[in-house]
């Protein structure tokens, strides 16, 4: 290959040395190290454009990119003929009409010292949401603020949850400084409000600087137009800051198990993604929440064998000894393991657009841990603007706030302060599997610590067989109405003359003492249908058939009894009634005083009814009787005994 110059002689250069310089190139890059840092602030403060001027000024734009850039800067742009930048970074359609953001949107870019991921979060209250995920994961957080309009709401609420979420490193970009003359007494006095507010969330430490995204004031290089602020401008800040990969590295071993690795007979590792700490061959380690510990032989990549492994690498790692491990485990170093607890306070931020419930049951998902978790009514929600805790009865979108939870069984944790993975969470809808909140772990509850199964000599299954029967719990569902109690009253009766051992727990008949203290909200009537399942599941424990006879107008309470019982012993049995037919008999006259709004929060009515997808028996009432649908129900059960 031969490139010509203005000299005499041509310059050879070879396809070897091209290959030796991209190699060369590719080594020095992949050596870097990735910072991830999120831009947030409130509406309009320019967060997409700050982005838009760090890609351009890093040359991260390609020509053809560049080209459309002043295209769509014409068109649809802000700044009049000149390039807006904003837009490489709104690629939505919504966002570029109404020049907001709405989704997160992450680009990458690098410098000559480091590597970057940038999250450009969105600034409206509607979408906090989104910027609690870009936040998630990120060592940095730019809070931008309009030089114009100072401290607002949404840069109170931004700076509490990058607090939150663990972000120590804050920069306060003071931006549109060309909007006010480069005006020095506007900065310091932003700076002094900021600083204020950042000690009473306790944010101690912070870098300010004053900036213009769009001009390009101290974001690569030192502004002109502010001799009086002698900082580093942003991208020679973000080059030097330390990321959090640096300071895990310190912190004692932990790696939460994603997958068992058995290719073929002759090898079993244990793979997943380091979450702090370093491990090498002959560690001793301990998998928890199990306890059994081991040697590590072998520290396994696709690249070949590892002598170390730290913090922010994926590899699978070989025990010296048969020990059982799997998906949702943690590997720790044996001498400073992290706790196991089932009881935990958290703070919550809440997501959805649906108020929490109290007493349902969510799914938690902590590193690759998934357990069943419920949630208590909050003890206090934060008000971001003076930091006063406020009494609530539950959350709302967007709500901070904390509260108590209890999951069915150990997870692995530590505080969210000392790890993010294992004190970091989500809460999933069971029904909807959508995300419904983020929080993180502070303690676990002493109770939890303090209260211990007791070890028993007569088991369940030898109550069981003393009886001579299978426990099952016969769950009626169904609308008030619908004729529960009348055909669960024939199945026992029909039960009990085949010498069957069976308690029935009617609906109405547990208000006048188990849960007389409960009402009829929502969170009330998930009460009722948690303590119900609780006193069903002993009952199946001393070897009984259940019989419940309750509304239970939700599934994801129904699905949470059961979960409580084991395998094949719970048995849903819809009674489809339509409404029409169940509010024409009204025997208890409910659908009347419903009607005319005397009784507030009825099924069917004000209240919603979930029916079963699909239950194990459905009996349809238009077509059977209440003594051929108990045959039914008999049938069915003993079929399954």
């Amino acid at each position: 290959m031969t490139l010509t110059t203005t000299s005499d002689d041509p310059i050879y250069v070879t396809d070897a040395l091209i290959a030796e310089d991209i190699d060369a190139y590719l080594v020095q890059h992949q050596h870097k190290t990735m910072l991830r840092f999120i831009t947030c602030g409130s509406v309009d403060d320019g967060k997409s454009t700050l982005i838009g001027r760090l890609l351009y000024d890093s040359k991260m734009i390609f020509e053809d990119q560049l080209a459309a850039l002043e295209a769509d800067s014409k068109r649809v742009g802000t700044q009049g003929q000149d390039i807006d930048f904003a837009l490489l970074v709104d690629g939505l359609a919504a966002e570029r009409e109404q020049g907001i953001t709405i989704d997160v949107a992450y680009r990458f870019f690098a410098t000559e010292k480091r590597k970057f991921i940038v999250a450009d979060t969105p600034g409206h209250e509607q979408y906090t949401r989104n910027m609690i995920t870009g936040a998630s994961t990120a060592d940095l957080a730019v809070i931008l603020i309009d030089a114009r309009k100072g401290v607002l709401t949404q840069t109170r609420r931004h700076s509490y949850l990058a607090q939150l979420v663990g972000i120590k490193n804050i920069v306060l970009a003071v931006n549109k400084m060309d909007l006010v003359d480069y005006s020095q007494e506007v900065f310091d006095k932003i700076v002094a409000e900021y600083t204020a507010f950042a000690r009473s969330i306790g944010i101690e430490q912070f870098v300010p600087m004053p900036i213009s995204g769009f001009k390009g004031d101290n974001i690569t290089t030192s502004s002109a137009n502010t001799p009086w602020y002698t900082g580093p401008s942003l991208i020679e800040h973000l080059e030097s800051v330390e990321v959090n990969s640096t300071a895990d590295l310190a912190k004692p071993f932990r790696m939460p198990v994603q997958w068992v690795n058995r290719p073929n007979l002759d090898f079993r590792g244990f793979s997943g993604l380091i979450a702090s700490g370093s491990v090498k061959p002959g560690d001793q380690i301990r998998v928890l929440p199990s306890g059994k510990t081991s040697t590590i032989t072998r520290v396994v990549t696709m690249d070949g064998d590892l002598d170390e492994a730290i913090a922010g690498q994926s590899v699978t790692l070989c025990f010296a000894d048969e020990v059982d491990c799997s998906r949702g485990d943690v590997i720790a170093t044996a001498d400073a393991p992290p706790q196991a607890a089932d009881q935990f306070e958290a703070t919550l931020v809440w997501m959805a657009d649906e108020a929490m419930t109290p007493g349902r049951a969510y799914w938690l998902k902590l590193g690759t841990q998934t357990v069943s978790a419920t949630v208590q009514a909050p003890k206090y929600a934060v008000n971001v603007n003076t930091m006063e805790h406020i009494a609530v009865k539950t959350l709302e979108l967007n709500a901070i706030g904390v509260a108590q939870l209890a999951t069915d069984k150990p997870i692995v944790f530590e505080p969210y302060d000392a790890n993010r993975t294992l004190g970091g969470f989500i809460l999933i809808d069971k029904m909807t599997n959508a995300t419904v909140a983020a929080g993180r772990l502070h303690f676990s509850l002493r109770r939890a610590q303090n209260v211990h199964w007791q070890a028993l000599d007569i088991s369940r299954e030898a109550r069981a067989n003393l009886k001579n029967q299978k426990p099952a719990v016969l769950w009626f569902t169904g609308l008030s109405g619908a004729g529960k109690s009348t055909i669960a009253n024939l199945v026992e009766k029909k039960l009990f003359r085949m010498n069957r051992h069976t308690f029935l727990l009617d609906g109405d008949n547990v208000r006048h003492g188990l849960n007389k203290d409960l009402g009829f909200t929502e969170a009330d009537r998930i009460e009722n249908i948690r303590r119900v399942g609780e006193v069903a599941r002993l009952m199946t424990d001393a070897g009984l058939i259940v019989i419940t006879a309750f509304i239970s107008p939700f599934r994801a309470e129904r699905e949470m009894v059961r979960k409580m019982l084991p395998e094949a012993e719970f048995f849903e049995v819809f009674i489809d009634t339509p409404l029409s037919v169940a509010e024409e008999r009204d025997v208890k006259g409910l659908y009347k005083k419903a009607r005319s709004g005397e009784l507030k929060n009825f099924t069917g009515i004000d209240s919603p009814y979930e029916p079963p997808y699909s239950p194990e028996i459905r009996i349809d009432t238009s077509k059977v009787t209440p003594e051929q649908a108990a045959t039914m129900i008999v049938d069915a059960l003993l079929g399954d005994a």
